[in-house]
């Protein structure tokens, strides 16, 4: 079996592998398959993140992705680079000039379309790859320049445009402790808002909704809090398409700040205010 048939039934079959067996079903998460002990980096190795594998897989299913085998550009094969061509940004092969980024762009757009239907709740990515870096990866320029670490992987910025509330982290950084917790919480919290969204909802329940999270949001953000508080006060006069867009986007936003715990004080409840 060749590496890229291998990868593939890997990827249709894998679950997040646990001491006990346990996994949280309904909670999917995109990870970069290196990030998993898969060989299909450039070299046939692997980026194994032990954290990841082990200790996320405790709670959460796994789909795996590398876009560089999707693609159909095998295990082993030549390096790529990100390397910026007058305004934009390409792959490109150091030694042989070969342009990736025209297929790499038509497969990202596919596959996140597909991972979108997925119900993915979270993503994690590995640092650094022309592919799948989050942020700070390496951008060279013309001959001579030296590379400036300000790109993005390609997959990655394709997954982060569609699906801009979506919590993506990098391997790598989730041994920064409050990183990690930020990470995972906000996996958490994205799969309650789709358990409210992904659905036919009334004011009532949004209200409800707002009430149980509303200590977490003020931990993080008071005044994306207010904003909320006034949102869901106005969802009547509105459309469920914008209140929904809206709260997402502003819930999400929130809880990308580090908390602060002395933000959540007891404040008038919602319930008087509607």
């Amino acid at each position: 079996m060749g590496a890229r048939s291998k990868y593939a039934a890997v990827a249709m079959a894998r679950r997040a592998p646990t001491a006990s067996g346990a996994v949280t079903a309904d909670i999917r998460i995109g990870v970069s398959a290196c990030i998993l002990g898969e060989e299909v980096r450039f070299d046939g190795g692997h980026k194994l993140d032990t954290f990841v594998r082990d200790t996320l897989g405790a709670l959460l299913r796994f789909v795996p992705v590398c876009p560089e085998v999707e693609v159909g550009m095998g295990v082993p094969r030549p390096t790529v680079r990100l390397v910026r061509i007058g305004k934009a940004v390409r792959m490109i092969e150091p030694k042989t000039g070969t342009d990736h980024t025209a297929a790499m762009n038509a497969w990202s757009t596919r596959r996140v379309e597909k991972l979108a239907r997925e119900g993915l709740c979270g993503f994690v990515v590995q640092t650094g790859s022309p592919s799948c870096g989050m942020e700070r990866v390496k951008v060279r320029g013309g001959q001579g320049t030296r590379a400036v670490k300000n790109g993005r992987g390609l997959f990655t910025a394709a997954l982060m445009a569609r699906l801009p509330h979506l919590p993506v982290e990098e391997g790598g950084r989730l041994h920064d402790p409050r990183l990690r917790e930020s990470f995972i919480e906000r996996v958490f919290a994205y799969r309650r808002l789709r358990s409210l969204f992904g659905r036919p909802w009334s004011i009532g329940e949004l209200v409800a909704f707002h009430a149980s999270e509303k200590l977490l949001i003020m931990a993080h953000d008071r005044t994306t809090c207010d904003k909320l508080d006034r949102l869901v006060v106005a969802a009547q006069r509105r459309s469920r398409g914008e209140v929904a867009d809206e709260y997402q986007a502003l819930m999400m936003a929130a809880l990308k700040r580090v908390a602060d715990p002395r933000q959540a004080r007891r404040r008038p409840t919602l319930a008087r205010q509607v």
